[in-house]
């Protein structure tokens, strides 16, 4: 194995450089991805509040989706899973589900609901808000069958990759995880966790500053940022700090990644006691924590496309579907819709299934005007009812 080396201060293992066409794309897309945010939506309201303006982006051309929109729970897929966090579809309709406490891997059968456990990835150390958080697929994964996780060890959070043989045993299906990128701070809080692969075919992750709040504004450390590397785990061609996986900055704790229609990058961030956060990622872009909380207007800092107070959200993941992002709420116990325009929310966010299902950690696209939910309720937050937890088919507009 080729010697580690640092990279702003962080070990990093070295893998082999990502290949010049996917560079030439890489850094077509950072080039557009630089976006204004947006100011208050008049009239929002206490609970939550939307940007009505801000700079467009110029390949902003779709039409905004209606100021209302509607949500129908189409079924439930399964129940029974324990403290879920990620999920990642498989091609032809089954799902993976992580499991943040047992550090384990679900596959779930699409039309039956059928749990087949993959295996327990091997180095996951659970506490408080860490343990095995966000999973994604390789970009490759029709050849390679590569799943990538992000989780909690003894001594950081990190980024890993297994192949997964669906041919072996059930429990025994996973290959020792291959360590692609370590050394994110962690702690028993703020661990950050969402992984996702983005139209550019680069790795983003976004991260949580460990309650050590200096973190956040420091560039040189890895925690409360958005990272992008290579799917080996390098610094990405195009990053907007040299040699650098770090792509933009000022967060608490990022727990949702998606790229709209016109391919630009939202971010949900939990806040600490007034507000949290649903941002349009710029490449370099400070987004102000621990300085700001929601907007400021100050000089130098991002303001968020829309904010909640936060007993009414407390964000995790999102979904980009048709010109909304679907946004699911822990505490606040909802599912948040916020219509888009650009860069800035076009209407007052909406909120659906208030209470009906509890805490909800993970929306992801299911294809068309559909999308998956996962509950959140035996996390050690929630108060789990029969069937905790569990994944829904859901039907958005």
């Amino acid at each position: 194995m080729p010697p580690d080396h640092r990279v702003e201060g962080t070990q990093i293992v070295r893998r082999r450089a990502a290949t010049a066409a996917v560079a030439v794309a890489s850094l077509m897309l950072a080039a557009g991805c630089s976006t204004g945010g947006g100011g208050p939506l008049p009239g929002a309201g206490r609970t939550a509040t939307g940007a009505a303006t801000g700079a467009a982006s110029p390949r902003a051309t779709s039409p905004a989706p209606p100021a209302k929109g509607s949500v129908k729970v189409l079924r439930t897929v399964a129940e029974g899973l324990r403290a879920p966090w990620g999920l990642a579809p498989l091609p032809g309709g089954d799902l993976l589900v992580s499991s943040r406490d047992t550090g384990t891997i679900v596959r779930i059968d699409g039309r039956t609901g059928r749990k087949t456990e993959l295996g327990t990835v091997s180095g996951v150390a659970p506490a408080g808000e860490g343990g095995l958080l966000g999973i994604a697929l390789s970009p490759d994964y029709a050849s390679d069958h590569m799943v990538y996780a992000y989780f909690t060890s003894a001594s950081d959070n990190r980024v890993v990759r297994m192949r997964y043989d669906e041919r072996r045993p059930a429990g025994e299906q996973l290959d020792a995880p291959d360590t692609v990128f370590k050394g994110i701070p962690k702690g028993f809080i703020h661990n950050g966790g969402r992984i996702a692969f983005g139209p550019d075919g680069m790795l983003y992750a976004g991260t949580g500053e460990s309650g050590r709040r200096g973190l956040a504004q420091d560039r040189k450390s890895l925690g409360g940022k958005i990272l992008r590397m290579t799917p080996d785990g390098e610094p990405a061609p195009g990053n907007p700090f040299p040699h650098s996986v770090v792509y933009s900055y000022g967060h608490r704790n990022v727990q949702g990644l998606a790229w709209d229609r016109e391919q630009r990058l939202f971010a949900s961030e939990f806040g600490q006691d007034t507000w949290d956060e649903l941002n349009a990622i710029r490449p370099g872009g400070d987004y102000g924590w621990p300085v700001a909380e929601g907007r400021s207007a100050k000089a130098g800092f991002i303001d968020p496309v829309a904010q909640w107070h936060t007993d009414d959200a407390s964000p995790s993941g999102i979904a980009a579907v048709n010109g909304v992002i679907w946004m699911a709420a822990l505490k606040g116990e909802r599912l948040w819709r916020i219509p888009l325009r650009g860069t800035a929310a076009s209407a007052a966010p909406q909120a659906f299934l208030t209470g009906a299902y509890g805490r909800l950690r993970t929306v992801a696209p299911a294809g068309g005007d559909r999308v998956w939910l996962v509950t959140s309720n035996t996390d050690g937050r929630g108060t789990p009812k029969k069937g905790d937890d569990r994944v829904l088919e859901v039907r958005v507009r």
